[in-house]
């Protein structure tokens, strides 16, 4: 007998996380079915949290020849066990493997997965919705287009970043370079010279000979808070804490809210159109955003969702949700069109997104020139002052 931990909803809704013991997952997986539980997952006891993340697009290939295959009518554990074979990434054959001997055991295909460390709860439930239909071939298909929406959308915006980001990269190298090394020979000159300085020239001097002797001093130390950091953001406070710093970001704060909602309401509708009930598919929504402010609002409108209160109602409650989609989802919920209406918020907010982080680049780049430009110039003529001044007293002197 094993320990696991099963996280599950009784017939009101109400979600809670027990441990168990049993002899496998699907056992007390199916114990808990019998007795008119929906059950979200079953794991072993201390193995959540552990292991990496699998990448989006290795795992959305996987799916796409998975359900190649499995359209061909191969068996489900033939399939695995043929992509697990070719699989270049290690550490996600190994668990493909796994799956596969679960499978063959008789466990379901999503109890095989959710067993897996780095996978996606919004994948597993979407599994479990698929075998509850009787259609997972249908539910795999939604959640590829789901997700190479998700994938196509994530890297436009990592293609509107990269030209910024190597901008100032390069601001920030020529200002590092002009500092620690041309300014320094500078000094030697005057010191030889042994002119009087004007106080810019000065002022420059000393900063890049400082910066020159404690310059590494300073990036060890600069490189330690950073990794501190890092670590203090992985937990749940200093994630809160990065959160509501994103969200009062002037002019990104309200790009991130919509980027969040965006992916909010293409998952739920993903879920809703599998045909996952309404608070198991807003809790695992919930769990695939990273804003812990609007994962914690649905949290909250779940109990009053549950209540007999209307979706649109309860978001409304929580102050969180911008309201054009409210709106949205009202209609939709109205019109009996709700995974629609949801996959419309998404496509309106990512579109929205896109146009907003676009006009805000373009009011950036000319913004780091102008910067760099004004740095450069200060430099130089701290730099040569010396030199003009020098020149016109000799001028004076002839």
């Amino acid at each position: 007998m094993a320990e696991f931990l099963i996280k599950m909803a009784d017939e009101r809704g109400k979600i809670r996380e027990e441990a168990h013991s049993a002899a496998s997952a699907e056992e007390l997986r199916q114990r808990f079915i019998g007795a008119g539980y929906h059950v979200f997952s079953v794991k072993p006891r201390g193995s959540a949290g552990r292991g990496r993340k699998i990448k989006l697009e290795p795992f959305l290939i996987f799916n796409q020849q998975f359900l190649t295959l499995i359209r061909a009518g191969l068996p489900i554990h033939g399939s695995l066990e043929m992509l697990a074979r070719n699989q270049r990434n290690p550490h996600f054959a190994g668990q493909l493997m796994n799956v596969t001997d679960r499978v063959k055991t008789g466990e379901s295909l999503s109890a095989a997965f959710e067993a897996q460390t780095g996978i996606s709860t919004v994948y597993t439930t979407t599994l479990l919705a698929g075998e509850r239909s009787g259609n997972l071939q249908e539910v795999l298909e939604r959640y590829i287009s789901f997700q190479r929406v998700s994938l196509s959308f994530t890297k436009k915006l990592v293609a509107s970043l990269i030209y910024p980001c190597v901008l100032i990269t390069l601001v920030f190298g020529m200002f590092v370079f002009m500092i620690t090394f041309v300014v320094p020979s500078f000094a030697t000159l005057y010191d030889q010279m042994g002119v009087k300085l004007p106080w810019l020239t000065t002022a420059l001097l000393n900063f890049g000979v400082t910066a020159q002797h404690k310059g590494p001093y300073v990036l060890v130390v600069l490189g330690i808070l950073g990794y501190l950091l890092f670590r203090y953001t992985k937990t749940e406070k200093g994630r809160g804490r990065l959160d509501t710093l994103r969200i009062n970001l002037p002019l990104f704060g309200k790009v991130w809210i919509k980027y969040q909602v965006a992916l909010f309401s293409r998952t739920l509708s993903t879920l809703l159109t599998g045909g996952l009930p309404l608070i198991p598919s807003l809790e695992t929504s919930a769990r695939s955003i990273a804003s812990m402010r609007i994962a914690q609002a649905v949290f909250t409108a779940v109990t009053s969702v549950r209540e007999g209160k209307t979706l649109a109602d309860s978001l409304a409650r929580t102050k969180v949700i911008p309201p054009v989609a409210l709106e949205m989802i009202t209609v939709g919920e109205q019109t009996g069109a709700l995974p629609q209406m949801l996959n419309s918020v998404s496509e309106f907010y990512e579109e929205d997104v896109q146009t907003t982080l676009s006009a805000i680049m373009n009011l950036i780049e000319p913004m780091i020139l102008l910067v760099m430009g004004v740095v450069v110039v200060v430099i130089l003529v701290a730099l040569y002052l010396p030199i003009f001044s020098l020149g016109s007293i000799q001028q004076m002197q002839h």
